[in-house]
């Protein structure tokens, strides 16, 4: 699975991060085409304590504005929903990657992140 944002950290500084108020969120987003509607998550991102999560949604929140509409009915139930999860910082999923991150399961990180907690 592939993290953005842990580029050089270890898993050490991670667990402090995350101690300190980082999370690790995912974003959504909807593309719609008339009759078809699809509402997708990103791949996890980590944000460090204190950092707003919308900087990081921001490319989410306008594919959603300018692609997601257009669905009947469907794009316009799920673009509202989509815009204000991500406007409210993504949504948490720190939950699902802490036992990946102790199993050492995580692999295709966007650094090469040594995942043993000593």
């Amino acid at each position: 699975m592939r993290i953005h944002g842990v580029a050089g950290l270890t898993a050490d500084a991670i667990h402090r991060e995350l101690k300190a108020g980082g999370r690790f969120v995912a974003f959504e987003y909807c593309i719609s085409a008339l009759i078809a509607t699809a509402r997708r998550s990103t791949a996890p991102y980590f944000l460090r304590a204190g950092e707003l999560g919308l900087a990081r949604g921001l490319p989410f929140i306008l594919l959603s504005l300018l692609l997601g509409w257009w669905g009947v009915p469907w794009g316009l139930i799920y673009t509202p929903a989509v815009l204000i999860t991500n406007c409210c910082g993504g949504r948490d999923v720190t939950r699902e990657i802490l036992p990946m991150l102790e199993l050492g399961a995580c692999k295709g990180l966007d650094a090469d992140l040594p995942l043993s907690v000593s």
